[in-house]
């Protein structure tokens, strides 16, 4: 589309030599999904922060990109994931992503929030309003045997539906920077426990690289979030751990 568009997907440095008017996408890592033993489920980790700009004048100068990484997902007992690291370019920095809550724990706040565990009814909070400007949504609540879903850039993670099963992740924000649309920023899938294999589908990861939370207790595992788009991590149950989250992006583009 006429343009020079720069991808990064690890941290370095961008080089303009002259002035320019540029646009950006920051997308920070998304948390890791939670876990927990036996019949204790996990909720899935929140979207990395989700942040743009659009004709942003740059005088000459070298400028450092940090792409932050995804949060671990929990193969301990009793954990919450980790969450994802912020990334930034040119002094803007966008939030991480919140961990999953586990049996014990509330979803994690970050850029989406990670939803809540089993018994656990409060997701984390996004950073959104009064926030300037909103970079994501929060988590779902968990309960009934079931996690919550992570929140995403434009939706908030499901909270679970009462019987077992686990809230799907929130779904990130359609973005045509790189010349093509590409969504980035969903959140993870919570676990999922119904017994009696018949009702054991996995909660679904958000759009945008959201991981599917488990099905338990012996049905699929967690799936982690899709790397370079910010994605949270599944969250896990008894032997399906929770799983990390997806690496970041900076994405800077200008005509050519």
């Amino acid at each position: 589309g006429g343009k020079t568009i720069h991808a990064f997907t690890n941290s370095g440095t961008f080089h303009n030599p002259a002035s320019l008017t540029i646009d950006y996408l920051i997308v920070g890592g998304g948390g890791g999904g939670g876990r927990s033993p036996g019949s204790g489920v996990g909720g899935g980790g929140g979207a990395g922060g989700y942040r743009t700009g659009s004709s942003i004048s740059l005088p000459a100068s070298p400028r450092s990109v940090v792409v932050g990484g995804g949060g671990a997902g929990v193969t301990s007992s009793q954990a919450t994931g980790a969450s994802g690291v912020a990334s930034s370019f040119n002094s803007v920095s966008s939030a991480g992503g919140g961990g999953g809550g586990s049996l014990n724990n509330d979803g994690v706040a970050g850029g989406s929030g990670g939803g809540g565990g089993q018994d656990r009814p409060t997701g984390g909070a996004g950073n959104t309003p009064p926030v300037s400007p909103s970079q994501g949504n929060a988590g779902g609540a968990g309960g009934g045997s079931a996690g919550g879903g992570g929140g995403g850039a434009t939706a908030v993670g499901a909270g679970h539906n009462g019987a077992g099963g686990g809230g799907a992740g929130g779904a990130g924000t359609a973005n045509s920077i790189s010349g093509t649309s590409v969504t980035y920023a969903g959140g993870g899938g919570g676990g999922t426990y119904l017994p009696g294999g018949a009702g054991n589908a996995a909660a679904a990861g958000g759009s945008g690289g959201g991981g599917a939370g488990a099905g338990g207790p012996s049905g699929t595992a967690a799936v982690a979030g899709t790397m370079s788009r910010g994605g949270g991590g599944g969250g896990g149950i008894d032997s399906f751990v929770g799983q990390p989250g997806g690496s970041g992006i900076v994405l800077i583009a200008y005509p050519s």
